[in-house]
């Protein structure tokens, strides 16, 4: 796979690990971690909660637009960029149009409702402050759109998830 990799989906369903996992599988790689950006907002950080407070949507756009600007940097260096974070909804499309790299394919983990709770409880940080994991999936569910590879990795190990991720890479690819 070259240029750009986003890999997304709820938290707790498998994200972090895939994309590292992946990152690893290929000869150059880079693995851009989302959620990194946001935890760099030392004071006034406003977390996105489901009633979309306009700062917390301005802040997490932010967030994206910085995780896209380093993936397109690890590319033009020869990097293929694996960029892991929570894209849901019509944020999705909108990232696609912030980073510039392509070719550019997206994943979508979409494990069940009751696989990413048990994910949730065996793992050591937590996901799901202001959320609930049912409310979450319907997000992704309902309102994200369809684009690139949509995976249930209900049963799936991480290892097998990046299997097939490498095998239907020509489906991940959206631009």
């Amino acid at each position: 796979m070259k240029g750009a990799v986003l890999i997304t989906g709820i938290s707790a369903s498998g994200k972090s690990t895939v994309a590292q996992a992946l990152a690893e599988r290929l000869p150059r790689a880079a693995h851009v971690r989302g959620d990194a950006f946001r935890r760099m907002v030392v004071s006034g950080r406003a977390d996105m909660a489901p009633e979309k407070a306009e700062e917390a949507v301005r802040q997490l756009h932010l967030r994206y637009r910085i995780a896209a600007t380093a993936a397109d940097l690890y590319a033009d260096a020869g990097f293929t960029a694996i960029v892991q974070d929570v894209v849901l909804g019509a944020d999705l499309e909108l990232f696609t149009t912030w980073l510039r790299t392509r070719p550019l394919h997206v994943v979508v983990l979409a494990p069940d409702a009751a696989t990413v709770e048990r994910r949730e409880r065996e793992r050591a940080k937590t996901g799901y402050a202001d959320w609930t994991v049912a409310r979450l999936d319907e997000v992704l569910r309902l309102e994200t759109p369809r684009i690139g590879l949509w995976l249930d990795t209900s049963r799936q190990t991480p290892e097998e998830t990046v299997d097939e991720v490498i095998a239907r890479a020509d489906e991940a690819r959206v631009t």
